[in-house]
């Protein structure tokens, strides 16, 4: 008679390595999470560069004068932007958003006037000559903070 030699897993054999699987898990998702999380405010941080990039262009083909409406000139040939990108804004509740919020000297307190980037999300613009200290200014219309806990009105 010979012996037969089983081969496999025993039952004790799988549940550990389903446990392992788990814990790994576990630790993954929540790093995994993040990581969108750091993508999307990277793709706004970039977009924030770009729009300015494009207006700076724009402010000097056109002598010193800053587009007077809510950045649609900037898209309407793609010669300065294709598109206005979007704002994702993970974790303040505004939402992702393309829109361009336009402010004026009847607006405008500080860079960023704050009843309307509190509440609205997207991009804020001052469109108005009179705002001097902030005219041509573009940024993200929210005073939610980011990941690092930094608001958003300050980059």
């Amino acid at each position: 008679m010979k012996k037969r030699s089983n081969k496999g897993f025993t039952l004790i054999e799988l549940m550990i390595v389903v446990a392992i699987i788990g814990i790994l898990a576990a630790i993954a998702i929540p790093k995994f999470a993040d990581l969108i999380s750091k993508s999307k405010e990277g793709a706004t941080k970039g977009g924030l560069s770009a729009v300015r990039s494009s207006l700076q262009v724009y402010y000097g083909d056109n002598e010193g004068i800053f587009p007077s409406d809510t950045l649609t000139v900037l898209t309407d040939d793609g010669k300065y932007i294709n598109e206005i990108p979007v704002a994702k804004l993970p974790g303040t509740g505004v939402g992702d958003s393309s829109d361009v919020t336009a402010y004026s000297s009847k607006t405008a307190t500080a860079y960023l006037p704050t009843d309307i980037a509190a509440t609205v999300g997207g991009w804020a613009y001052a469109n108005d000559s009179s705002v001097n200290n902030s005219w041509g200014n573009f940024g993200v219309a929210t005073t939610a903070l980011d990941l690092k806990d930094i608001s958003w009105t300050t980059y």
